[in-house]
């Protein structure tokens, strides 16, 4: 188990070494550093804690602050926890790079919040036909009958209606990494991965397929 934050640049294409056009989305990985480390022994499971995208520590309240410090003089925008395997080999406050967890080919599991739809109907959230479009109908993109009648005298629970949709945390596995430019902390993974341009993921090793 490993993993790392990156923030989401967008779409592209690149030529590998065959020539061949891949689809990829690029996704910059600028250093994250060790926040606190948790291990078995203590916590129960071994996993560290990954600063991402540096503040100004000014901005911190002094709580967070207190926890800031033990890593050094440093506050980031976002702290997750990732679990590692080998968490003897980081100290806290260490500096990690792609290049130190991932290598170019290697499969991995991207996590994402994926982009919010607001309040849809459900034609859009849940794929309905919809009614005809035509004669006067007046039903068009309407749900149509709930279907209960005196039993239950209710709507059953879980049917499909209008509602929130998007901005749910999505998991992408078994996806490759293309190409990985360490001097700019660039990464390319291979396909599509959830969120919109400029978001936080969630880069881990996959755990259904290696390379």
């Amino acid at each position: 188990m490993k993993g790392i934050l990156g923030k989401k640049l967008g779409m592209t294409q690149y030529f590998n070494e065959a020539g061949e056009i891949v689809p990829v989305t690029v996704v910059e990985v600028t250093p994250n550093y060790v926040v606190q480390k948790k291990v078995k022994e203590k916590e129960g499971y071994n996993a560290l804690q990954l600063g991402f995208q540096e503040k100004k520590i000014t901005r911190v309240n002094k709580p967070m602050l207190g926890h800031y410090k033990k890593a050094g003089e440093k506050a980031f925008y976002f702290l997750k926890e990732v679990k590692f395997d080998n968490v003897d080999q980081f100290q806290i406050g260490q500096q990690i790079n792609v290049s130190d967890v991932f290598q170019e080919g290697e499969f991995i599991d991207v996590t994402a919040f994926s982009k919010g739809k607001g309040f849809q109907g459900v034609m859009k959230r849940h794929n309905f036909k919809g009614g005809r479009a035509t004669h006067g109908s007046m039903f068009h993109r309407a749900p149509g009958s709930a279907g209960s009648s005196t039993f239950p005298s209710r709507v059953w629970k879980g049917k499909r209606y209008p509602g929130h949709m998007g901005n749910e945390k999505v998991t992408v596995q078994n996806l490759k990494i293309e190409k990985i430019f360490a001097d700019r902390n660039i990464v390319l993974i291979k396909g599509a991965i959830p969120g919109a341009n400029n978001s936080l993921v969630i880069i881990k090793n996959a755990i259904k397929k290696s390379a």
